[in-house]
This record gives structure tokens, C-alpha cells and sequence, in this order.
């Protein structure tokens, strides 16, 4: 578990860390040599400082004990961590839209080199830490971090946009061809489709774990056959399943012999326990309830 929090909290740190320095760069090149695609770039990645900062916090509280307030444990505290992610990702690609939107209305800006070694720079950081993020955010189950992997994706998104935005503008002032000079705001609003797009998924996501989904049916499908292995279980009335965060709950409710004592059906419903969390790691917490069940039924 030590070495798990290590590794989520390396991960997460080295994002927290990667957004402030692109938000820097981004914002300056972007100001300086005035492209738009860089300027609404840079402000998604504030957004991301954010973002980041907040999946940090929700993550630290996810991993506290249960408590005689929060029986269950905090896990969802990363499930609002990552709501909040999806929130300013929204918010961030609204305003990409609209600040290119009106850019293109403007003179077209001059495209330069060291804008583009910007964008490149940023495509080629953000792709390295989504797929070190999501990979780490997987192995864990950690809502927070995948949260702040599909954020460094959205990233990717925006940076391959404005590597392109940009490289056309280039190619539009050098070849003095108009349309191709607007390259770098037309960039930011494909961007802005793809990043609001994101948000969309990402959001959906968070508000179906605190609106108490089920877990997929294939996941189901392989309690069923966990319970049904277990000797003693005549019969499985209900099971559900439900993400708390980056731990799921199971409830299941079995019916078995009605002539068991009751330190027989303790022993099944703990053998359900086990065997249900010996091939199940990402599942916390069994509640099993047992029914008598009788020949003649």
C-alpha cells in the first residue's frame, strides 16, 4: 500500500509540476509572438494547474480510513476530484472556442518558429505523461489519476492542433496564401471540440459512480460465477456491485440450507467474502446477507 501511494503521488506531483511549467511557456511565447492557438493553450493548462491540484487533494483524502462518519472509506472523494477536472476542462475549451472564434475576425497573426518548437515540445511532454499517468492510474484503479491521464490527453489534443495550426501559418506567411495564415485560430477550435468532447465523457463518468452505477455487467457476470462455486449456496437472490472511488463494494444476498446453524452459514458468507477478494484485488468491502432455503422451493 506504501508503495502505491508512492507511486500515485510521484505520478500526480510530476503532473502538478509539468502544467505549471507548459502554463509558463505556453502563456509567454503565446503573448509575446501572438498566437492564438499558444495564448488559449496556455489557459487550458492553468486550468489544468487546477485540475491537477484538486485531483492531488482528492486523492490524499481517498486514501484516509474509514471513519465513524464514512463507514465505507473516502474513495470518492477522487470521483468529485475528477467531476472537477471535467468542470474546468468545460470551461477551459468555451473559452479556447470563443477566443479563436474571434481571432478570426482579426488580421491574420504572423506564425514563428519559436511558437511552433513550443507546441512541438508540449505535444511531445503530454504524450509521454498520459501514457505514464494512465498507466500508473490503471494499475491502481485510481480515479484521480486516469482523471488527470484523459487531462494530459486532452492536452495531446490541443498541442497536435497547434503544432498544425501553427505549421500552416507559417507555410501561409512564407507562400503569402491567406486561408492557410488562419491556421492557428481554426487549430484552437478544433482543439476546443475535441478538449469539450473530453470534458463530456469525463463528467458523465464521475456523476454515474456518485449516482451509485453498477459496476459492467461482465464484472457481474464473474461474481455470479465466484458465489456460485462457493459450497453451501443454493441459490443467489441478488447481487450488485457499485465504484467507490478506486475500490468497489459488493452486495450480495444467497440462500443456503435452512437446517445450517448459524456458525455454518457465518463460514459460507466468509468463504463468499474471500474468494469474491482473493480473485477480485479492486474489491473493498463484501456485504453478504443469507436466506434459508428449503427443498420444496
Amino acid at each position: 500500500m506504501v508503495s502505491e501511494n508512492k507511486q500515485s503521488s510521484f505520478a500526480i506531483w510530476i503532473s502538478l509540476i509539468s502544467n505549471i511549467i507548459l502554463t509558463t511557456v505556453k502563456l509567454a511565447v503565446g503573448l509575446i509572438f501572438q498566437s492564438p492557438v499558444l495564448i488559449a493553450d496556455g489557459v487550458h493548462n492553468a486550468g489544468d494547474v487546477v485540475a491537477t491540484g484538486a485531483a492531488l487533494s482528492s486523492m490524499r483524502v481517498s486514501k484516509l480510513p474509514p471513519d465513524e462518519d464514512h463507514p465505507y472509506g473516502h474513495g470518492k472523494a477522487e470521483v468529485i476530484g475528477a467531476g472537477i477536472v471535467a468542470i474546468i476542462l468545460g470551461m477551459a475549451a468555451i473559452y479556447m472556442g470563443y477566443h479563436s472564434v474571434m481571432v478570426l475576425f482579426e488580421p491574420p497573426h504572423k506564425a514563428t518558429v519559436i511558437a511552433f518548437v513550443a507546441a512541438l515540445f508540449s505535444f511531445i511532454l503530454k504524450q509521454i505523461l498520459y501514457v505514464y499517468t494512465m498507466a500508473i492510474g490503471k494499475k491502481l484503479n485510481s480515479n484521480g489519476l486516469i482523471a488527470t491521464a484523459y487531462d494530459h490527453l486532452a492536452d495531446v489534443y490541443a498541442s497536435i492542433a497547434a503544432v498544425i495550426g501553427i505549421g500552416l501559418g507559417m507555410i501561409g506567411d512564407h507562400y503569402q496564401i491567406a486561408l492557410l495564415s488562419y491556421g492557428d485560430p481554426i487549430a484552437g477550435i478544433i482543439v476546443a471540440y475535441f478538449v469539450l468532447r473530453l470534458a463530456i465523457h469525463m463528467g458523465k463518468s464521475s456523476v454515474g459512480v456518485l449516482m451509485e452505477k453498477s459496476v459492467d455487467s461482465e464484472k457481474i457476470k464473474a461474481l455470479i460465477n465466484i458465489v456460485n462455486h462457493v459450497s453451501g449456496v443454493k441459490r443467489i437472490d441478488r447481487i450488485r456491485g457499485r465504484d467507490h472511488g478506486h475500490y468497489i463494494i459488493v452486495d450480495v444476498r444467497v440462500s443456503v440450507p435452512a437446517e445450517l446453524s448459524v456458525q455454518e452459514g457465518h463460514d459460507i458468507s466468509r468463504n463468499i467474502k474471500q474468494s469474491i477478494m482473493d480473485q477480485h484485488p479492486d474489491v473493498e468491502e463484501v456485504l453478504i446477507h443469507i436466506n434459508p432455503w428449503y427443498k420444496e422451493n
